[in-house]
């Protein structure tokens, strides 16, 4: 430490505006770190989106270095001045904070000869690119080796991981986090109710990238099974145009109802505005899925599946909802018959539901509970 203050580097990827979860959880650490332990001092080292040059910016108080970059291959960015910049940021640095997966990243700590503290966030095992396995095992063995701590959501990303059981003893779990006061402020809106076909059916809302994992088509097949509900689906990507032709193809036009991407606002009001909330991710590439912290905050009982990550750590099954087999249509439509046609357990799972963001879920405890383990004390 320099004096009294905790130099943190924060390594990923990407942050702010690219959307996804764990930006999403970046920036909340490296925004709320310095408020909630003081002696923090948080730097951000990620890669540019896109191809390009580097730039260097303040965001909300953060300072952050994007990296140049060649493009993104295999869904990892290719940048040799990330493998500078790492370098040189490492050594004045007390403690560095990878999120992975990120290939580079576990390449740039190798090239560095950094001695300091390393700690890694693990968000997920690599699932899709087999050949990039390949490559990227020696590398993440390594990483893993060498990590002072490393960081799951749940016990669920230890169990699930074909990596991490044999370091179960630097492990330590530090779940994500929301601030339940900003949803809350929020005002009521009609983002759903003005879409609705039947103003009396019960709304079911997914939202989240339109990608194979996210079992968007598992859902879709499940409505064909249901009856006294509309799906609204918030959300853009690969898989957009093939779903909604399934909605065409099956007749579906009425009960399903594409919005697209929804600002920050509007998302937080379909939460608000919803009865229950669907995740009907079919991999474990889907980890934790902070969605089911956004509509359980306003009391929404959560469909989940039984992946072998977080996710079904989040929102328990018979608690605050349903969980059911990954792939599975008929499993999912029987929950959401189950809850569309029993209102008093919806609102009985609701109110567990709200009940568990408060207690396990709230940031400042997660904030805290993460500066004690970058400092060294945990």
């Amino acid at each position: 430490m320099s004096g009294n203050r905790l130099r943190i580097l924060e390594v990923n990827k990407a942050y702010y505006p690219h959307t996804g979860g764990i930006e999403t959880v970046i920036r909340q650490y490296s925004e709320e770190l310095g408020k909630v332990c003081p002696a923090a001092e948080v730097k951000v080292l990620v890669c540019r989106d896109g191809r390009g040059k580097g730039c260097r910016e303040k965001l909300n108080g953060v300072d952050v270095t994007r990296a140049a970059s060649l493009g993104t291959y295999f869904s990892c960015p290719l940048s040799f001045d990330f493998i500078r910049k790492f370098r040189k940021m490492a050594k004045r640095a007390d403690v560095v904070h990878i999120h992975v997966p990120f290939p580079l990243a576990d390449a740039a700590l190798l090239l560095s000869g950094y001695k300091g503290r390393v700690v890694v966030s693990w968000h997920s095992d690599v699932v899709k690119q087999k050949k990039l396995m390949m490559f990227y095992k020696p590398f993440m063995k390594s990483l893993l080796k060498r990590a002072d701590r490393i960081l799951v959501a749940t016990e669920g990303h230890i169990e699930g991981s074909a990596y991490l059981k044999d370091h179960r003893e630097k492990c330590r779990i530090v779940p994500y986090g929301i601030v339940p006061g900003a949803y809350l402020r929020v005002p009521a809106g009609s983002v759903l109710s003005d879409l609705c076909t039947d103003k009396n059916s019960v709304k079911l809302l997914f939202t989240g990238r339109l990608v194979y994992y996210k079992g968007v088509d598992v859902l879709l097949r499940a409505m064909k099974e249901t009856s006294g509900c509309e799906l609204f689906i918030s959300g853009e990507g690969e898989l957009e145009a093939g779903l909604k032709e399934y909605v065409r193809e099956n007749g579906l036009e009425e009960r399903v109802h594409f919005m697209g991407f929804l600002p920050q606002k509007e998302l937080r009001q379909a939460f608000r505005e919803c009865d229950v909330f669907i995740l009907p991710s079919v991999e474990r590439s889907e980890a934790f899925g902070i969605v089911q912290l956004e509509a359980m905050v306003y009391g929404k009982p959560v469909i989940n599946t039984a992946l072998p990550s977080g996710v079904p750590y989040v929102s328990l099954d018979g608690v605050t909802g349903l969980t059911v087999p990954p792939s599975d249509p008929d499993s999912l439509a029987g929950a959401i018959n189950t809850l569309v046609g029993d209102e008093e357990l919806r609102g009985a799972m609701g109110k567990a539901a709200a009940e568990r963001v408060k207690t396990e879920f709230s940031e400042i405890n997660v904030i805290k509970k993460l500066c004690g383990i970058l400092s060294g004390e945990q």
